[in-house]
């Protein structure tokens, strides 16, 4: 019996010993040279990335963020880049993740963080200031080393992360990690309204501040803190270009005025720092009213990553500051609501969603 158990306790540790030799998912130093690191959990994996990685600039966001690759970034801007993404994010998932990219800067005396590029999608900026998509591994976002034990002695981590890929190496390439897994043949017409439902016609419409207030509050606790802590980072905060079947949604679901408010104050607010860029790309016609453009309802086609990252570069599609020259939110709105009011829905769906889009 005994015996049994100092075989099951070496067993313990030298498992242990393996994944903080290998150290998967990051948390304790950077990737060892030639090692084959699978890199596909998102909750698990950035922190330890934040934390160990070599970059000056990150770029933060939903799953519109995913198809952008790092490279680009040091092509166009010279900027040495990472991608830390979180599908379906939330403020807090972001609020979250800020939190030790800054402290690790301070923690381990790396550079100033250069650039934070910050996808904001607007709807879930309605949502509540502590609300996450999903529940986070604690044990991987705090300092404690004692609770540790549910990463080093984790057999999934083991099996998934340290032992499958040396059995099958295929690592992660870095400056396109987490990519969409959709194809060349996705994007199109076709397979987007095969798999679109347009929402029931809502009666009342939303008052136009229905959604501020949330807003307000998610950047008041989640975003603003980090632009004013860290004056030294730039920040170029950026709405993505939803395909046109959104403001279907939209307008099915009487928000339109809602909706265009909150994207007029979450940019007005943030354009009131001098360490901010906001770029609005939702009313690029020749993107989001071509649906083969997508692979959804809302995912466009990485060329369009592309597009903004050069957007990034040469400044087009900003969104200019009050008393400054240059394109104002109100004027990229006022765009904005014209096409959702004036395009052709019937025409564009199927004849059973044109029959509900005139109900």
């Amino acid at each position: 019996m005994l015996l049994f158990g100092v075989f099951t306790a070496f067993g313990f540790l030298l498992a242990a010993l393996l994944v903080i030799y290998v150290d998967p998912f990051f948390h304790y130093h950077k990737p060892l040279k030639g090692f084959p690191y699978l890199v596909d959990n998102q909750l698990s994996q950035n922190p330890g990335m934040a934390r160990n990685m070599d970059y000056d600039s990150v770029i933060l966001g939903s799953s519109m963020t995913v198809n952008f690759q790092t490279t680009w970034f040091g092509e166009l801007m010279g900027l040495q880049t990472i991608k830390l993404s979180y599908s379906s994010a939330y403020p807090k998932d972001q609020a979250n993740i800020m939190e030790i990219i800054f402290d690790s800067a301070k923690d381990k005396r790396k550079s100033p963080v250069k650039t934070v590029f910050l996808g904001v999608d607007v709807i879930t900026y309605t949502g509540g200031v502590e609300e996450t998509k999903y529940p986070i591994p604690e044990y991987l976002y705090d300092d404690n080393l004692f609770n540790d034990i549910h990463y080093v002695l984790n057999k999934d981590v083991l099996l998934n992360y340290v032992l499958r890929p040396l059995a099958d190496p295929d690592p992660t390439d870095l400056s396109n990690v987490y990519a969409s897994w959709w194809t060349e043949e996705y994007y199109s017409e076709d397979w987007v309204l095969h798999n679109y439902i347009s929402p029931e016609q809502v009666e009342e419409r939303a008052d136009p501040d229905a959604f501020v207030s949330a807003a307000r509050e998610n950047l008041a606790r989640n975003i603003c803190p980090f632009i004013e802590e860290h004056p030294e980072t730039e920040f170029v905060v950026f709405f993505p270009p939803y395909s046109i079947l959104f403001w279907n949604d939209v307008q099915r679901e009487n928000h339109l005025d809602a909706t265009i408010e909150t994207y007029r104050y979450l940019s007005n607010r943030m354009n009131e720092y001098d360490n901010v860029k906001v770029y609005f790309f939702p009313d690029q016609e020749e993107i989001i009213c071509d649906l083969n453009n997508y692979a959804d309802y809302s995912h466009y086609h990485p060329r369009y990553n592309r597009y903004m990252a050069e957007c990034f570069a040469n400044g087009s599609c900003l969104v200019a500051k009050e008393g400054q020259p240059g394109k104002k939110i109100d004027e990229y709105l006022e765009h904005m609501r014209k096409i959702a009011v004036e395009f052709d829905y019937g025409k564009l769906l199927s004849p059973k969603m044109e029959g509900q889009q005139d109900s």
